[in-house]
């Protein structure tokens, strides 16, 4: 019998590792975040590559839509869904603040449909083939193997939380604002979108 449990339990310490040594990795001065037109193909990719396309382009468009980080996307249960008002609930680590989101109909419809073809049934909403629910690493080799057939340069998870941070920056969002939607618990985590946001600097340079 195989008992289901929450992602990054019971895992090796090699696996613990390997997990602090990515999270240490720099960015060497690359951008930090994907545009929208490389999220719209690395969930193209996806779907036409992928034996399980449509999780795999819909965990994409989850991670990037709500900032999460891995660990949060791959802890999301169906009771986190509220399905009559559209809503899903944000659990966020780091002692940031749990908040519910809108979800957008693209969001939905393929959320209902991930659920109705779950065979069998699991509280968890993203699992792997083998019954499991899916991991922090597992997520983070999934996006490496998208990037590379989308010929995206390190398409590392965290990017999809840093692309929603700039989106809503450069939307003209308020910090405060983002600062609770990503689940920041202190503010100067925000500020890295908002200082560098690309509107602040029209007008420098008129022809």
């Amino acid at each position: 019998m195989t008992v289901e449990s929450p992602s990054g339990i019971n895992r090796t310490v090699a696996g613990n590792q390997s997990r602090k040594s990515r999270k240490s990795e720099p960015y060497g001065g690359e951008r930090q975040w994907f545009t929208e037109a490389e999220i719209e193909k690395l969930m193209t990719t996806a779907r036409k590559h992928g034996r399980y396309g449509f999780r795999d382009s819909l965990m994409v468009l989850l991670c990037y839509v709500h900032g999460f980080r891995a660990s949060e996307l791959v802890r999301l249960q169906w009771s986190d869904i509220d399905w009559e008002r559209g809503l899903i609930h944000c659990r966020r680590v780091k002692n940031g603040t749990n908040t519910d989101h809108p979800l957008t109909g693209r969001e939905l419809r393929g959320l209902r449909k991930l659920k109705a073809d779950q065979k069998p049934p699991s509280r968890y909403i993203f699992m792997t083939e083998r019954g499991h629910p899916f991991t922090p690493d597992g997520f983070y080799k999934l996006m490496i193997r998208l990037g590379e057939r989308a010929k995206i340069e390190a398409s590392r998870p965290h990017r999809l939380r840093h692309s929603c941070g700039f989106k809503l920056a450069n939307d003209g969002r308020d910090t405060r604002a983002i600062q609770f939607y990503l689940g920041h618990s202190d503010i100067r985590s925000t500020c890295r979108y908002t200082d560098i946001v690309a509107t602040r600097f029209e007008g420098f340079f008129e022809d």
